[in-house]
């Protein structure tokens, strides 16, 4: 993982937690899937295409997605197989603390308290609807402050973080997401999301993905891997 600083104009420093696979002695190259169901519905296309092409991939829900959507959760879990699901929050609500502080607009927690339960209650939905309780958290925008990062880890959860940002918040057109996935290396973590279904991230990545099966990536979900920080790159700005 890597901390990449974020402007925050007289406030405590929020980073962007970059990271990649632990390498491995083995010869294959290896690549994870990490998918964000932040709130909204439910993209069929995408997960009946990892589905088809037996493609492994790490799903981040909050609670408000998993209770909107019982189809979503239902198609999960028939294939745990292929399904690793993991925490999101309770409420998609960035893990920054402090009255009045926002990541891309979004508030942040007012108090240690409150992100607490928006982790805390993010897990037990997943135990109560999924049935295995998560170990890895990703906060809404992926985006920390220290006080947060200590508290999550305290809390007994890793924090995932990730390489190559496939979709920029399901904002990109499939062309755009196809050669985001081109530069795809070994022990790449890969961020994009399920819960835009008008957006073009099945399309971008039913192709992309399919390229990488192609040349031979194998797909890990997080419950089977470590991952460790990338050197700070830079500093972030935009949407990620």
């Amino acid at each position: 993982m890597a901390l990449v600083a974020m402007p925050a104009t007289g406030q405590p420093r929020t980073v962007e937690i970059h990271d990649r696979l632990v390498p491995t002695a083995a010869a294959v190259r290896h690549v994870a899937l990490t998918l964000d169901a932040c709130t909204g519905r439910y993209d069929d296309d995408l997960l009946q295409f990892l589905i088809k092409y037996r493609i492994p991939a790490t799903i981040f829900a909050t609670k408000k997605w998993l209770e909107a959507n019982p189809k979503g959760v239902s198609a999960i879990k028939a294939h745990l197989d292929l399904f690793d699901v993991e925490d999101h929050g309770e409420n998609h609500i960035p893990a920054v603390i402090g009255a009045g502080r926002k990541v891309y607009g979004i508030p942040g927690e007012p108090d240690i308290v409150h992100l607490q339960r928006e982790v805390s209650q993010g897990a037990r939905a997943i135990e109560a609807l999924i049935g295995i309780a998560p170990h890895w958290y990703r906060g809404a925008t992926a985006v920390y402050d220290a006080q947060a990062i200590d508290e999550i880890g305290r809390m007994g959860y890793k924090i995932a973080g990730f390489s190559v940002n496939a979709d920029a918040g399901a904002t990109l057109r499939e062309g755009a997401i196809i050669e985001r996935l081109t530069h795809v290396k070994d022990g790449d973590v890969i961020i994009a999301h399920m819960n835009k279904p008008a957006s073009d991230t099945a399309e971008g990545l039913s192709v992309g993905l399919r390229k990488l099966l192609a040349q031979g990536f194998v797909f890990v979900r997080l419950d089977q891997v470590n991952l460790q920080l990338l050197p700070p790159a830079r500093v972030a700005s935009g949407r990620r």
